[in-house]
């Protein structure tokens, strides 16, 4: 077969696959476009998904009927002011946008420039359709019509018309991301689905379009290194997600899906959440144009950094710095869940024949609780196991530590303090944790971890793969203070024990740590790994809960957690501590 140019209409519809793949492919070239064009207001409307119709109305420059024509054309944009095309400061410049989206569905455009008359252009699949005059306020209007309409192949690839509509719903919500000082409105079959006002702070808009419950328990990001900026939102560990679809890049503006910062917000987190679970974020990079390459993808959803270990570094150290800040603070919002389970339980009658508790003693007397405990032991049960003890100091007042001062245990488990401004409540155990957690990385940096030696050495059976894990890390697993050797094909012999972890149970630690190794060792990198050894000896030896603790015990505790980085979560991204308001106290007992 001889070699021919193919026709235009074929050439446009070959680009329209690269550009335009969905609904939502279209919808972000053509709101990138009115960015570009100044906007500051931008209205869209869907219908059925964007399947059936796209309507992207904004108030940006406009453009005239011979702008029109040329927009409509292959490679003609405005965005290049020369050649450099290296030099890309706009979100959006191939120039195939509209007119691959034109051969493949009903395209009019609408557009006025201020002091001047309105013109419309309307394009059906490739072909010209209509042109005149339009009545319209300045700036643009884009409908597209019947997406693939006229192309079955492509349109039966397409999902369902609730698929489509999230993916445009998720593309508009990281451009209004982007862009706080632009109004965003989004109408889905009718009924407004998104409105944010221009003007908003960053982190107020970024809360508005993910949850509003971030805007309390965020950190914010700033970090400036080599002509290259780092700002953003990130919320608290202890506030995240089952899933990583709430985390939003954005390069210069441009939301993008870069596998290098996924990587380096995971990174960054990779002690203070579960592997499960995951941070939102929402972090804007600024690089100069020529350290970026946006060119990689053609729907520029990807892009290439010129200096990619630094870009990580920076994103690593920016997020690790904003979450060291913030000490021990953690997610305190009050659970309605959990609130709506205290409620008032009716008192169990008394039985017949039992004889009511002051009765003995007269209304208005105070009884002993001698005999209080004579009578409620015939008839009621047991009372909850919960302790406290009389301080043999004076009491230390709430008001001068943040996590106040602790005032009993309850069920061996939780630690309650009182504190200034309400009721702390702390989890001994993931507390413990993360201590002992940030004990072991700071002896890591000076001399390494001291051992304990044991008194007789603790044979550990293991199948051969987990011994030859193990026994490949024994160098690693030494400067942790923990010495292993191997002991035949099928067990190891443990020697030593970091000196931090007390009596913790050597046999149990060995094989998690061979389960950990056997789980992550080969996607982890040295830094990772050694993070995952310390925080699975950490949770060795930690306070257990079960644990009776005396009150100087609790209180040392606290002080502990409140000198200590991310002290309010534990290894596993979950709170150390709650606190339950002054107010939140009130609405139990309805007094508000």
């Amino acid at each position: 077969m001889s070699i021919r140019r193919l026709p235009e209409h074929l050439v446009n519809r070959i680009a329209a696959g690269e550009v335009v793949e969905r609904p939502a492919s279209a919808l972000k070239e053509i709101v990138e476009n009115a960015l570009d064009a100044g906007a500051v207001r931008i209205a869209i409307r869907l219908a059925n998904g964007g399947l059936d119709r796209i309507e992207v109305s904004d108030d940006g420059c406009g453009m005239n009927a011979a702008d029109i024509a040329l927009a409509l054309e292959r490679h003609a944009t405005s965005k290049l002011p020369d050649e450099n095309i290296e030099n890309v400061s706009t979100l959006g410049f191939r120039g195939e946008a509209l007119p691959s989206i034109a051969s493949v569905a009903r395209l009019a455009i609408d557009s006025r420039p201020r002091g001047a008359d309105g013109w419309n252009r309307t394009i059906d699949n490739g072909v010209l359709a209509s042109e005149g005059p339009a009545a319209l306020p300045p700036g643009t209007r884009v409908t597209v019509e019947q997406l693939f309409g006229k192309v079955p192949a492509r349109r039966k690839f397409l999902r369902s018309a609730r698929s489509e509509y999230a993916a445009c719903l998720d593309i508009v919500r990281r451009l209004a991301m982007a862009h706080p000082a632009v109004a965003f409105s989004l109408e889905h079959d009718g009924r407004r689905v998104l409105g944010v006002q221009a003007g908003e702070a960053r982190e107020e808009r970024v809360a508005a379009l993910t949850d509003r419950a971030l805007a309390q328990n965020h950190v914010i990001i700033g970090l400036e290194r080599e002509g290259i900026s780092l700002s953003g939102v990130a919320s608290l560990p202890t506030y995240n997600r089952g899933v990583g679809d709430h985390q939003y890049l954005f390069v210069n503006g441009r939301p993008v899906r870069d596998r290098l910062l996924i990587g380096a917000v995971r990174g960054a987190y990779a002690d203070l959440l579960a592997r499960d679970r995951h941070p939102v974020v929402a972090l804007f990079l600024d690089v100069p144009p020529l350290e970026v390459d946006v060119n990689v993808h053609p729907a520029k959803t990807e892009v290439r950094f010129r200096e990619p270990a630094l870009i990580r570094g920076m994103i690593v150290s920016g997020l690790r710095r904003a979450l060291d800040a913030e000490g021990f603070r953690s997610v305190q919002h009050a659970d309605p869940a959990a609130l709506s389970a205290w409620r008032p339980e009716p008192i169990s009658p008394t039985p017949i024949g039992a004889m009511p508790i002051f009765d003995a003693v007269g209304v208005g007397s105070v009884p002993s609780f001698g005999t209080l405990a004579d009578r409620r032991s015939s008839f009621m049960t047991p009372p909850p196991q919960a302790r406290a003890e009389p301080a043999a100091a004076p009491a230390l007042q709430a008001q001068n530590f943040p996590l106040g001062v602790a005032r009993g245990q309850v069920a061996r488990t939780y630690i309650v303090a009182e504190a200034q401004d309400g009721l702390v409540i702390v989890d001994q155990h993931a507390a413990h944790e993360r201590l002992t957690l940030e004990r072991m990385r700071r002896a890591m940096e000076g001399q390494g971890v001291a051992s304990q030696a044991l008194l007789l050495p603790e044979v550990v059976e293991l199948d051969e793969p987990a011994c030859d894990r193990l026994e490949a890390r024994i160098e690693e697993l030494h400067a942790f203070g923990l010495d292993l050797e191997r002991f035949g094909p099928a067990a190891m012999l443990v020697r030593a024990i970091p000196a931090m972890l007390g009596q913790a149970d050597a046999v149990g630690l060995v094989t998690d740590l061979a389960d950990d190794l056997a789980a992550y060792d080969s996607a982890l990198s040295l830094k990772e790994r050694i993070d995952l050894v310390a925080a699975t000896m950490a949770c060795h030896g930690s306070v257990r809960a079960g644990r009776v603790l005396s009150v100087a015990e609790m209180n040392a505790l606290l002080r502990e957690m409140e000198v200590t980085p991310r002290s309010g979560q534990c290894n596993h991204g979950r709170p150390t501590w709650v606190k339950l308001g002054h107010g939140d106290i009130e609405k139990l007992f309805g007094r508000k």
